[in-house]
């Protein structure tokens, strides 16, 4: 049964091909469970449904996957997340806190 899960890797592997596709961590479903033959499917609200095989490495299941989701439209992203996470653009209204004069 533990053969059947998916692992740590597999997960890497899948996020490596979504990230770099511009898709959003959030929008990505992976069963947690393999089942032949595994399985790609874009969902009616969005989301990526993704389901590893069984007989087959997360490797080569992951060359099919990026070839799979390219063909429902999604491309090459420079941002590899997906989204924006640089806080630098985000401004700290906050006062400073008080300095402690020097005992």
């Amino acid at each position: 049964m533990a053969d059947e899960l998916i692992g740590m890797d597999d997960m890497a592997a899948i996020f490596e091909v979504t990230d770099a596709l511009g898709i959003h961590r959030e929008s990505v479903r992976v069963e947690l469970t393999k089942e032949d033959p595994g399985s790609i499917q874009k969902v009616a609200d969005g989301m990526v449904e993704i389901t590893l095989p069984v007989n087959e490495s997360a490797e080569v299941f992951c060359r099919k996957l990026r070839i799979d989701l390219e063909a429902m439209g999604f491309e090459p992203s420079d941002n590899v997340l997906g989204y924006d996470d640089d806080d630098d653009d985000e401004v700290d209204d906050r006062p400073a806190a008080p300095q402690r004069p020097p005992r």
